[in-house]
C-alpha cells in the first residue's frame, strides 16, 4: 500500500487463521494490526463510553450491535496514523457499506479486501483439535502446537479441556452461520474489483508466502 489512509480488509472463516497471518503481514508491512475483537477488549477495559455499552451486551451473551462496532472502528480510523489491516470487519454487507461512508467522510480508502479460504473438512479439523486450559488460558492444538504430556497443560499442570464451540457440530453451524453472512460482502468487494483470495492450506509459512505475494497496490 502506498499511502497512510489506505485500509486492507482480511476476511475468511474461523479457524483459517487470519489472526496469526495478519498480525505478521502488519508487523512486517508497519501497518497497524486492527482485530475487532481486541478492539472491543480493550474499550471494555478502559471503560470508554462505547466500551461500556459493549460490556452491557457481552455480560448478556448478546451480541454487540452493529452500531457499537461502527463506533469502536470509527474511533481507530480517527486515531491511526499508518495504513490499516482489519480484521473481523465488516462481517455483513450493511457493515462494508457503512465502512464505505466512513472511509469516506474520514479521507481513507479500502484498497483491498484479502480473503483467506480453506475447505471445511479442513476448518473443523484444525478447530476441533484446539484445546484450552481451564486454569491458565493457554492454548494448544493436538496437532500443530501439542502439549508435552497428553492434554496436559505445560504450564500448570491441569487437564485441558475443549471449549464447546470447538466441537465439530458446532463448527459446521459456525461456518454456515458465516458463509450465509459474508458472501454478499464477498460479492461487494467483487464488484469493486478489489477481492483477493488465498489459499490458507498448508504449513503456517506455506500460507503467509502466499499472502505476501498479493498485490495490494
Amino acid at each position: 500500500m502506498s499511502g497512510e489512509k489506505e485500509i486492507i480488509v482480511l476476511l475468511g472463516p474461523p479457524g483459517v487463521g487470519k489472526g496469526t497471518q495478519g498480525q505478521r503481514w502488519a508487523e512486517e508491512n508497519g501497518w497497524r494490526y486492527a482485530a475487532t475483537g481486541d478492539l472491543l477488549r480493550e474499550a471494555v477495559q478502559k471503560q470508554t463510553p462505547l466500551g461500556i455499552q459493549a460490556k452491557t451486551y457481552i455480560e448478556k451473551g448478546l451480541l454487540v450491535p452493529d452500531e457499537v462496532m461502527h463506533g469502536i472502528v470509527e474511533e481507530v480510523l480517527q486515531s491511526a496514523d499508518r495504513p490499516l489491516l482489519l480484521d473481523g470487519y465488516p462481517r455483513t454487507l450493511a457493515q462494508a457499506q457503512v465502512l464505505d461512508e466512513m472511509t469516506q467522510r474520514l479521507g481513507w480508502k479500502v484498497k483491498a479486501a484479502v480473503l483467506l479460504t480453506l475447505n471445511d473438512d479442513e476448518i473443523v479439523e484444525r478447530l476441533s483439535s484446539r484445546r484450552i486450559c481451564p486454569n491458565c488460558q493457554a492454548i494448544y492444538n493436538l496437532k500443530s502446537k501439542p502439549p508435552r504430556n497428553d492434554e496436559i497443560c505445560d504450564e500448570c499442570g491441569t487437564k485441558l479441556i475443549q471449549r464447546d464451540d470447538d466441537k465439530p457440530e458446532v463448527i459446521r453451524k459456525r461456518l454456515s452461520v458465516y458463509r450465509e453472512q459474508t458472501a454478499p460482502v464477498l460479492d461487494y468487494y467483487r464488484a469493486k474489483r478489489i477481492l483477493k483470495e488465498v489459499c490458507s492450506s498448508g504449513t503456517t509459512e506455506e500460507v503467509y508466502q502466499r499472502l505476501k505475494k498479493v498485490n495490494v497496490g
